[in-house]
């Protein structure tokens, strides 16, 4: 595929930023792809692992004549990087990013440059590794996993179709919904598992009168809680702002766990074969044939 675009600048060089990079560099959808940060030796690994073509710690060279903005930081920093950026952006430029929640990332573009931007469009990839850093940068990270766009009222068709050929060129299934229905499934089926391997991690490490009870752990355990192994910041970002969708899930899972603690002590062997076969034949039908 020929190159779509002259410059793209990846702001947070690390697993989602550089698997993006890499794999736009190397689809030859971009001329020359430029990474922005604060570490030296972060951006040049970056450079030498090919991640990147070049790199700057100025913001300004950054984005000036960048025809894409990749935001690939913690949510907690995406307005002052929004900030950051502002006055060197061309009003051509369009800016997307891999944050968790959209409402907070749109609402932090409402706040820095007064009115969304057209260019402006908000994304999320939906995949990961438990690793994080740009060593773990992988060009097929996106192949067939979920990326969800949430365009603005504000958003050009123009700009959109443009982020959606690059994500489709590496091998994603784009979907387009509204920001807040993306923050709410994504509160209940991502936000909440996370918490809970954090949360049952945790518990087992502060009860001593189990001993050293991980090395029992067995294929179960691991599959459940490796997600406990994911980057400590992104997830504290993402529970402080997407909170009142994930406090309202966490309260359902709360309930369900009153109502399952109820069934075990009343040894109510029926009510539990009933939940655990409904739920097996929910999970097949609808990821396992997937």
């Amino acid at each position: 595929m020929s190159a779509i675009l002259n410059k793209v600048t990846i702001i947070g060089v690390g697993l989602i930023g550089g698997s993006f990079a890499k794999g736009i560099k190397q689809a030859g959808l971009v001329e020359e792809v430029i990474g922005f940060g604060h570490n030296d030796a972060n951006l040049q690994l970056a450079v030498e692992l090919g991640v990147i073509d070049s790199f700057t710690t100025d913001m300004a060279e950054a984005v000036d004549g960048s025809d894409l903005v990749f935001l690939a930081v913690p949510l907690g920093a995406m307005k002052t990087v929004l900030a950051e950026m502002k006055p060197y952006l061309s009003s051509k430029t369009i800016i997307t990013d891999g944050g968790s929640a959209k409402s907070s990332v749109i609402l932090s573009a409402q706040e820095v440059f007064g009115e969304l931007p057209e260019n402006f469009v908000p994304g999320h990839p939906i995949a990961g590794k438990e690793k994080s850093g740009v060593a773990a940068a992988d060009e097929a990270l996106y192949v067939n996993h979920r990326v969800i766009l949430t365009p603005t009222e504000k958003t050009a068709l123009s700009a959109l179709a443009v982020v959606k050929q690059l994500w489709l060129a590496l091998g994603a299934n784009v979907e387009v919904m509204n920001a807040q229905q993306h923050d709410e499934i994504f509160a209940a089926t991502s936000h909440l598992p996370h918490l809970l391997a954090f949360a049952l991690v945790d518990m087992l490490n502060e009860h001593e009168e189990l001993g050293d009870v991980f090395k029992y752990t067995a294929g179960g355990f691991r599959d459940f809680t490796r997600i406990a192994s994911s980057d400590a910041v992104m997830w504290r970002d993402i529970v402080m702002y997407n909170s009142t969708a994930i406090a309202k899930w966490l309260k359902y899972y709360g309930q369900a766990i009153t109502e399952l603690t109820e069934l075990v002590e009343n040894k109510d062997a029926q009510a539990l074969y009933t939940l655990f076969d409904e739920a097996k034949k929910a999970r097949d039908k609808h990821i396992v044939q997937k």
